[in-house]
């Protein structure tokens, strides 16, 4: 099974999206990643991803098939995000939703509350889900 890559379009959408949010231009990289889009025993299906890092976190949103999405953000091994839902069928929105998710764990964190606190707040969970190898 072959996933086409981001296309130029939507690695604009993603740039012009951090840029929003970051103010600034931040080096995004396409990077292959491994996902379990068939249940086990099958082996894991490589897929395109974009790649960043800000804020001490790091980034990534897959491309599970034609205009399927899945993303995560860490900040360790040990310290693994997802948005609660598996896939998005819009770019803007997985970005968007994984922005203000981690947006909110970094506010939780600098304050020192327990994880999700801020994010339950506001109606979003921070569930874990298993790490997309990269």
């Amino acid at each position: 099974m072959s996933i086409p890559d981001f296309t130029d379009t939507e690695f604009q959408l993603v740039n012009q999206i951090l840029l929003e949010r970051y103010g600034k231009i931040v080096p995004l990289q396409r990077v292959d990643v491994e996902l379990q889009l068939q249940p086990e025993p099958a082996p894991p299906t490589s897929c395109p991803a974009l790649y960043w890092s800000a804020l001490g976190a790091e980034f990534i949103v897959a491309k599970a098939g034609d205009g399927q999405f899945r993303c995560q953000f860490f900040y360790s091994a040990s310290e693994i995000f997802g948005t609660g839902r598996e896939v998005y069928d819009n770019l803007g929105d997985c970005v968007t939703t994984l922005l203000r998710l981690q947006a909110d764990h970094h506010s939780t964190r600098a304050a020192g509350l327990p994880a999700g606190a801020a994010s339950s707040a506001s109606g979003e969970g921070d569930d874990y889900l298993p790490p997309i190898v990269i």
